[in-house]
Parts: C-alpha cells; sequence; structure tokens
C-alpha cells in the first residue's frame, strides 16, 4: 500500500500493519460518514405527506424525493469505488461528505419540488462517494484482528440500524420542527467529519496503475441506472406496459455491453475475476437477499403503524427504535461469537432468526397491537439481520488484494441498493395483487391491505431462509479460510497495492 504522504496530499496514515494511529477516533469518523448516507435513506419516509402539502407535490413528483436517491446512490457505487482506488479513498470520502453537505443545506432550504428533487439526487451522489471509500479505509487501514473485527462490526451496526434510526430521526424532527430539519441535522455531522478529517489515513492502489475504465464505468452506471427506474416504476407504469419493458430493454443492453467489455478490455472496472472469490460473490449474493427483507420490512411495518394502527410520524418513528437496538445487540453478539464459531455458522443463523421474525410478522391481524403483534416480529427479525451483517460483511469486503478493496467495497454497497429496490418491488407487487384479491371476493379494504402485507412478509420469509441455505450450501472451510487468514495477522505491504 502506497503512502499519502507521497501520493495523496500531505496526511500520513498509519503503516500497514498497524492500523490508524487513533482508532477509535477514526472509526467514530467514518461511521459518522457512513450515518448520514444510511439515514437518508429512510428519513424521508415518513416526513413524505409534510413535503407534499408543504411544496404542493403531486403524488407523481413526490415519489422522486426517495427514488432518484436511490438511482444516482446505486448508479455510481462501483465507478466511485475504482476512482478512490484509483485517486485516493479519503480523497474520495471527503469530497462525498461535502457534495453530501451541501446537498443537504439546499433540500433544507427548498420552496420548490423540483429543487428538492435535484438535491435529493445529489445526496444519493455524494452517499456513492462515501460509501465505498469509508469501508474500503477500514479494510486496508484496521488490520489488526481485532481492530479490524470490531470496526467492521460498527459499520455493520451502523448500516444495519440506520434503517430504523433513520424512521426514528424523521418522525422526531417532522412532528417537533418542520420536515426541513431532516435535511439540517446532517450539517454538523458533515462538519464534523471535516474537522476530524486529518485523523483519517488515506490508501490508493500504485501510482503507475490509473487507469479508470470509461465505457466500461458508464455502461454499467447507466444500466444500473436504468434497472432500479424500471423495479422502482414498474408497478405504477405496469409490469408489462411498454415503458417498463423498453427501461428494462435498455438496462439489459447497456449491462450487457458492460459484460463484453469487461470480458474483453485491458483494465475493466469490474474484472470478472473477482467472482472467482467464493467468499466475496456468495456473500454478495446473501446480501442481495438480505436486503431484500430489510427495506420491505421498514415499509410495510410503517404503513401498518400508520395506517392500521393510526400512528403519528413521532409515534411510528419510535416504535422503530427497539429495531435499532435489536439490530446493534445482534452486530455486537455476533463479533465475538464469530471468532469461536467462524462466518458461515453465524450468518445462516442470523438470515434463520431472519427469516423467522418475517413469519412472525406474516401473522398479523387487521385489528392487532404494536406490543403483542408486531413487536415480537420487528425484535426477532431485527436481532438476526445484526447478526448476519457482520460475517457478511467481513466475506463479502475481505479476502481481496489492497488494490482492489474499493471494488469489494463498491460491489456491496451495490448490491444492497439493488437488493433492497428488487425485494421492496416484488414484495409490493406480491401485495397489491393480494388485496386485490381480497377487494375482488369482498373483503373490506382494511382487512385486504394488512392481507397484502402479510403476504409480503411471508415472501420475505421465503428470500431469507433461500439465504440461510444458499450460504451454508456455497461456503466451505476452504473458501472461508484465506478470508480468516487475511484478517488474523498483519498483511504484509502489497506491491500491487
Amino acid at each position: 500500500m502506497t503512502h499519502s504522504s507521497t501520493n495523496a496530499g500531505p496526511t500520513a496514515p498509519a503503516e500497514p500493519g498497524t492500523g490508524p494511529g487513533r482508532p477509535a477516533l477514526v472509526l467514530l469518523f467514518l461511521c459518522l460518514a457512513d450515518l448520514m448516507v444510511v439515514l437518508d435513506a429512510t428519513i424521508v419516509n415518513v416526513a413524505l405527506p409534510s413535503m407534499e402539502s408543504g411544496l404542493g407535490m403531486s403524488q407523481n413528483s413526490l415519489q422522486w424525493v426517495v427514488n432518484v436517491y436511490a438511482l444516482l446512490f446505486g448508479g455510481f457505487l462501483i465507478l466511485n469505488g475504482r476512482l478512490g482506488d484509483v485517486f485516493g479513498r479519503k480523497r474520495l470520502l471527503l469530497a462525498g461528505v461535502v457534495v453530501f453537505t451541501a446537498a443537504s443545506v439546499l433540500n433544507g432550504l427548498a420552496t420548490d419540488a423540483w429543487v428538492l428533487i435535484v438535491g435529493r439526487g445529489l445526496q444519493g451522489l455524494g452517499g456513492a462517494m462515501i460509501a465505498p471509500a469509508g469501508l474500503s479505509i477500514i479494510n486496508t487501514s484496521f488490520q489488526d484482528t481485532s481492530m479490524r473485527t470490531k470496526a467492521l462490526a460498527a459499520w455493520s451496526s451502523i448500516a444495519a440500524a440506520g434503517g430504523a434510526l433513520g424512521l426514528l430521526l424523521g418522525g422526531l424532527l417532522t412532528t417537533t420542527l418542520s420536515w426541513h430539519w431532516i435535511f439540517f441535522v446532517n450539517i454538523p455531522i458533515g462538519v464534523a467529519v471535516l474537522l476530524g478529517s486529518r485523523l483519517i489515513p488515506d490508501s490508493r492502489t500504485e501510482a503507475g496503475d490509473r487507469s479508470v475504465d470509461v465505457f466500461g464505468a458508464t455502461t454499467v452506471t447507466g444500466g444500473l441506472l436504468l434497472l432500479v427506474l424500471m423495479l422502482s416504476n414498474g408497478d405504477s407504469w405496469g409490469w408489462s406496459s411498454a415503458r417498463t419493458l423498453g427501461v428494462a430493454g435498455a438496462a439489459a443492453v447497456l449491462l450487457a455491453a458492460f459484460a463484453v467489455s469487461s470480458l474483453r478490455g485491458r483494465a475493466p472496472i469490474v474484472p470478472f475475476g473477482i467472482f472467482r472469490i467464493r467468499s466475496l460473490a456468495v456473500a454478495d449474493l446473501v446480501l442481495l437477499m438480505l436486503t431484500s427483507g430489510i427495506f420491505s420490512m421498514f415499509f410495510f411495518s410503517a404503513l401498518y403503524l400508520q395506517h392500521v394502527l393510526d400512528y403519528s410520524p413521532l409515534r411510528a418513528g419510535l416504535a422503530f427504535l427497539p429495531a435499532a437496538v435489536g439490530v446493534m445487540a445482534g452486530a455486537g453478539l455476533a463479533q465475538p461469537v464469530m471468532g469461536k464459531l467462524g462466518p458461515v455458522p453465524v450468518g445462516t443463523t442470523g438470515l434463520g432468526l431472519g427469516a423467522v421474525g418475517m413469519v412472525l410478522l406474516s401473522r398479523l391481524p387487521s385489528a392487532g397491537s404494536y406490543a403483542g403483534d408486531l413487536l415480537p416480529g420487528l425484535l426477532t427479525l431485527s436481532v438476526g439481520l445484526g447478526v448476519a451483517f457482520v460475517p457478511i460483511t467481513l466475506l463479502a469486503t475481505s479476502g481481496v488484494p489492497q488494490r482492489d478493496a474499493g471494488l469489494a467495497s463498491g460491489l456491496y454497497q451495490t448490491v444492497q441498493q439493488i437488493g433492497g429496490a428488487l425485494g421492496l418491488a416484488v414484495l409490493s407487487t406480491l401485495a397489491a395483487r393480494r388485496a386485490a384479491d381480497d377487494l375482488e371476493h369482498g373483503g373490506a379494504a382494511a382487512a385486504a391491505q394488512v392481507a397484502g402485507f402479510r403476504s409480503a412478509f411471508a415472501g420475505g420469509a421465503v428470500i431469507l431462509a433461500l439465504g440461510a441455505v444458499l450460504f451454508v450450501a456455497l461456503l466451505r472451510k476452504r473458501h472461508v479460510e484465506p478470508v480468516l487468514q487475511q484478517t488474523a495477522a498483519p498483511a504484509p505491504a502489497d506491491a500491487t497495492g
């Protein structure tokens, strides 16, 4: 690994193999940066009605407050992961914090719908810079076994619990102040990260390897943007409509062009050879299924709280606090247990708990209660998610050469977004069809809506259970051993990175 004193400016990182000089503070600032990104994926959800009335937005334009963030975040992750490898991960991280913080100011001051939508897109772009850079810095800096495991556990806790915390803060700020403050809250976080940036170590690939696959970056980013666009809007457009099929076809063409370029190019942005690392490939596949469950759980639980139990935004946000605690508790529990049992048994157990939680949620009654009906499934699922995220993160981002750390992180983050969009699209369609069937058979509107929720949760249980089966079936000790060896002792300086 090349020192930043020679390639990335005046701030020099700790020596390779020893980790940063002040690991607790470094980890704090990295997690704060990631917290902004994770929170803003869900913090707007409970504030959408207030935005709609305050800015006079139509239902169609309102959906873009959520969709444009996911589109630009998911579409630019892999490109930014590679840029961090080439030009410096710290530089990319700080640029992302600046973009994200500035966009938050723009959103908080917005008085027109188009300004808010543009600002949300800029937040997504900034988040796509922060996420892969931050995770890459952890993987290239915290090389001591104990420090690295703790750092990944902390990062996993933020990533997994941020959705619930976003709903909590969104409800609290919208009710007590106004929806503008769900964006202003990012300003002190961004300023704190920038002020503490001198402590954050830097890393990049060797100076001679600075090529960027522009064609590959353009096609994969465009293809993913169109894919997420189709998944986000297919239900409203109609899955068999000309628009949906046209966007899907364009996405397929771009992704096929990207695949051809990656197979034939000299320095592709995503060398397909990285998927020969079985631990990374399986972890990303299982992560796709795990995030499908997370997005749908928060989405449908929020609807159940506000539409069925008639909770206010603040009360609905508070109702998710136990889920945030459960995720962090699960991640904390996974850390020491993984050292004894290994990542595969721990990850499988977490996915199994998540599936059980989904089954419990699939039994929600039409006239239920929070404590007796929603909370047991919510807690079981959240603990399972926390347990599963730690080993999945380890396997998806470790065991690769340092020159590919940004690529692995970009793939990890991209899979999260694509998995969430795919899962929510599929399960929303399932819920809508079940509700429509109940209405056709004379069911009441409220009961039909809850029946749709139950079907979505049951579908989520199947997805998580399948993820657990694949985790066990596709990974063997020989696949996991290189990752454990890499994280068990300081790695020697890599001549290629």
